[in-house]
C-alpha cells in the first residue's frame, strides 16, 4: 500500500490506526508493506518514528507492543513532489526492493490522501511511470478521497482525466461513512428481514429524515471549507449514499456490479431542482456565535482563516424526492451542519398512521407515528418505535420502543471507519465505493442549488446560534407539510 500525502493528518488519525487494526484482527497477512510518499525529507526509520509516536495517541485501543513491532517492520518512506516524474522512478525502485523483501507478489494499492487538486497529477504520473499496469497475475488500484471534483463539471473532468490512465474497476472512490457498520448493515436489514422490506414504499411510509450533526465547527478546515460548504462537502457523497442505501431496490445478487446499478438508479430518479424549487426547497445556513455543551463558541465568521464576511454556508437542509414507483410522494427531508448540539448521524423512518375510528369512542384522539430509527453515530444500532395500550381499565396508548445496539448484542471492536473499506478495496470488492456514473449522479442533483446560491448570495448570514439546529427556515422546512423534524 502506497499513502500519497502520508504527512497529513488522515495518514496519523485514520490510515496508520485502521491498518494496525487490521494487522490485531489478523486481516493483513505477512505479505504486506505500506510505503509513505510525501515532500519531507525522512528517512524509512525517521517515518518509522514519527508513526510509532502518533500510533499511541490516534489508535482507539493500547498499542500492542508486538503487533506495532511486526507492522514497524513493513513501513518504508519516498520522499517526492507529486508533478515530480522523478520522484515515481524512485518510488518504482523502492517498490520492487520491497516486493522482494516481503513477498507482496506485485499487488499495489494506491492511496491518494492529497489535495483534490493532485488527484489527476498523482495518477497521470503513475501512468507515466508505469506503475498501474495489471495483468492477469497482479491488481494495481487506486482509492481516491473526497471530494471527487466540485461540481458537476469538475467531476466529469476529473472522471475523463484518470480514464485515460485507469479502468473503472481500478478506481475506488472512498466516502469513509460507507465504512461504518450500521450503514454496511442496511443492505442486511433490509434484504436479509422478511418483515420490512414488504412495507419498505410509499404505501406504508410517511416520509424519511436524514440527520448528519456535527457538534464542532470547522476547526482548522477553515481555507478548505470556504472553497467547499456544507452543500459540497456532505450532500453529494455522504448524504445521497444513504439516501441511495435506504431507497434502492433488491439488487439481483451481491455482487458489487449489481448493488451500485440499484444505488445509481436511485440517484438518477432524484427529482431534479428548478430554480423555484431550490427557493422553496432548499434551506441554507451559517452559524453565529453561541453555547455548546454550557461553553461559548465564536461563530463562523470568526474561525481561524475565513473572511469576516464569507457568505458560506455551514448548514445545508434539503426536501427530495425520489421519482420512481416505490417512492413516488415521499419527501426525503435531509439536514447537515456545523455547530449543532450533539453529534448525531440517524436515518429515521416515518410510517403512516393508522385509521382512528376503532380507537375514537374509547377516548383516543391522536396516535404517535410508528418510527423506525437506523443510527449510524455515535451509537450504533436501530430502534422501533410503536404504539401499546397503558395497564389499567381505561383504554390508553403510549409510545414505547425496542432498541438494539450493536455493542450489546457483539460487542465493540476498534475501528475508525476505514477498516473495512480498505479491506474490501484489497479484496477487489468495491460494493461501498462509487462508480463515475454514480459520482455524476450526484453532482446532478446538487448542480441546480448550487447555481442559484451563486446567483442570490445570502442576506441574512450568520442565521443560526452555535448550539442550535439550525436556521428557523429549517423548521418550516417541514411545518410547511405538516410534519416536524424527529427531535434527536
Amino acid at each position: 500500500m502506497v499513502i500519497f500525502g502520508a504527512s497529513g493528518d488522515l495518514t496519523k488519525r485514520k490510515l496508520i490506526p485502521s491498518l494496525y487494526n487490521l494487522a490485531t484482527s489478523h486481516y493483513l497477512n505477512d505479505d504486506f508493506a505500506v510505503i509513505g510518499f510525501s515532500r519531507q525529507p525522512l528517512s524509512h526509520e525517521d517515518f518509522r518514528t514519527r508513526l510509532s509516536d502518533e500510533i499511541k495517541t490516534f489508535s482507539p485501543e493500547p498499542v500492542d507492543p508486538k503487533i506495532w513491532g511486526w507492522f514497524r517492520e513493513r513501513i518504508y518512506y519516498q520522499k517526492g513532489e507529486f508533478p515530480d516524474p522523478a520522484a515515481y522512478q524512485g518510488l518504482k525502485q523502492l517498490l520492487e526492493e520491497v516486493e522482494g523483501r516481503h513477498h507482496t507478489l506485485g499487488n499495489r494499492l494506491f492511496y491518494l490522501s492529497t489535495l483534490p487538486s493532485f488527484f489527476s497529477t498523482v495518477v497521470q504520473q503513475l501512468g507515466a511511470a508505469d506503475l498501474v499496469r495489471q495483468d492477469d497475475k497482479t491488481w494495481r488500484r487506486v482509492i481516491i478521497e473526497k471530494p471527487f471534483g466540485h461540481d458537476l463539471e469538475s467531476a466529469r473532468a476529473l472522471n475523463r482525466e484518470i480514464s485515460r490512465v485507469l479502468d473503472e474497476n481500478q478506481i475506488y472512490r472512498i466516502d469513509h461513512y460507507l465504512g461504518k457498520e450500521t450503514v454496511q448493515n442496511l443492505l442486511a436489514f433490509r434484504f436479509g428481514n422478511g418483515i420490512f422490506e414488504p412495507i419498505w414504499n410509499r404505501r406504508y411510509i410517511d416520509h424519511v429524515e436524514i440527520t448528519v450533526a456535527e457538534e464542532l465547527g470547522v476547526e482548522q478546515r477553515g481555507p478548505y471549507y470556504e472553497e467547499a460548504g456544507a452543500l459540497r462537502d456532505m450532500v453529494p457523497n455522504h448524504i445521497l449514499q444513504l439516501i441511495s442505501l435506504t431507497a434502492m431496490e433488491p439488487p439481483i445478487s451481491f455482487d458489487p456490479e449489481a448493488v451500485r446499478d440499484e444505488k445509481h438508479k436511485v440517484l438518477k430518479a432524484i427529482s431534479p431542482f428548478s430554480p423555484q424549487e431550490v427557493l422553496s426547497r432548499a434551506v441554507r445556513g451559517q452559524y453565529g456565535e453561541g453555547t455548546v455543551e454550557g461553553t461559548s463558541v465564536q461563530g463562523y465568521r470568526g474561525e481561524a482563516r475565513v473572511s469576516p464576511e464569507s457568505c458560506v454556508e455551514t448548514f445545508v437542509a434539503l426536501k427530495l424526492f425520489v421519482d420512481n414507483w416505490r417512492w413516488a410522494g415521499v419527501p426525503f427531508y435531509v439536514r447537515t451542519g456545523k455547530r449543532l448540539p450533539k453529534r448525531s448521524t440517524e436515518i429515521v423512518i416515518q410510517f403512516h398512521r393508522p385509521p382512528l375510528p376503532l380507537f375514537r369512542e374509547a377516548g383516543v384522539k391522536q396516535f404517535s407515528s410508528n418510527l423506525l430509527v437506523i443510527r449510524i453515530q455515535p451509537d450504533e444500532g436501530i430502534s422501533l418505535k410503536f404504539e401499546a395500550k397503558v395497564p389499567g381499565p381505561k383504554m390508553e396508548l403510549g409510545s414505547v420502543r425496542m432498541d438494539f445496539k450493536y455493542q450489546d448484542y457483539f460487542g465493540s471492536q476498534p475501528n475508525t471507519g476505514y477498516e473495512t473499506l480498505l479491506y474490501d478495496c484489497m479484496l477487489g470488492d468495491a460494493t461501498p465505493f462509487q462508480r463515475a456514473d454514480m459520482v455524476e449522479a450526484g453532482w446532478s442533483v446538487v448542480q441546480p442549488i448550487l447555481d442559484v446560491w451563486k446567483a442570490l448570495p445570502p442576506r441574512d448570514f450568520p442565521n443560526y446560534a452555535a448550539g442550535s439546529w439550525g436556521p428557523m427556515e429549517s423548521e418550516e422546512l417541514m411545518e410547511r407539510d405538516g410534519k416536524k423534524w424527529k427531535i434527536l
